[in-house]
């Protein structure tokens, strides 16, 4: 009676696919960083707008759009973090 004593498959990837999935997990934690420092630039320039008195609908679009690059950055970090 033969007995072949084979080691479970492992369920984590290796060589190149291990890398592979490294290099795109490191690609969307600096995409949503990149979207984060973004984010701060919107909600700075916002915040400069509102306190000189410019026109609201300025304010709201740069608002808008900060709120758009969190969310960005949100779901960069998210998608990262299932790989």
């Amino acid at each position: 009676m033969s007995t072949s004593a084979r080691a479970p498959a492992d369920s984590q990837p290796q060589g190149f696919r291990r890398l592979w999935r490294a290099l795109r997990q490191l690609f969307h934690e600096f995409v949503g960083a990149v979207f984060a420092i973004l984010a701060l630039g919107w909600f700075n320039a916002a915040f400069r707008a509102w306190t000189r008195d410019v026109s609201r609908w300025l304010v709201g679009v740069a608002m808008a759009m900060a709120c758009l690059l969190v969310f960005f950055a949100v779901t960069s970090f998210r998608h990262a973090r299932k790989l």
